[in-house]
């Protein structure tokens, strides 16, 4: 999928500290944040649980929607999370390697 480009959510736990990021490589990114070399923010929180992504074919749209996402209250944020993750799975371990 090197045409792919991933808006991305992860939590710390159901309910806990919310991460918002984009990148061309969902796995190698999220594997990033859990060996804590994905940001000092998600090192510090401990937020490493993939609960939420979607897929865009243009950066461009990717990144939008990430500032998008980062502007939106905390509960749309949950609502939108649980919309298609209701028990709040970590979706890591789903992804195609």
């Amino acid at each position: 999928m090197s045409n792919s480009y991933f808006v991305y959510i992860l939590a710390s736990k159901r309910n806990g500290t919310l991460y918002i990021g984009v990148t061309n490589d969902l796995g190698r990114r999220i594997w990033e944040h859990r060996e804590g070399i994905g940001s000092k923010f998600t090192k510090k929180h401990g937020v490493t649980n993939l609960v939420y992504f979607e897929v865009y074919d243009d950066i461009q749209a990717a990144i939008a929607q990430e500032t998008r996402l980062k502007k939106y209250k905390r509960q749309w944020k949950i609502n939108l999370i649980q919309s298609r993750n209701e028990l709040w799975d970590d979706l890591y371990e789903t992804l195609d390697a």
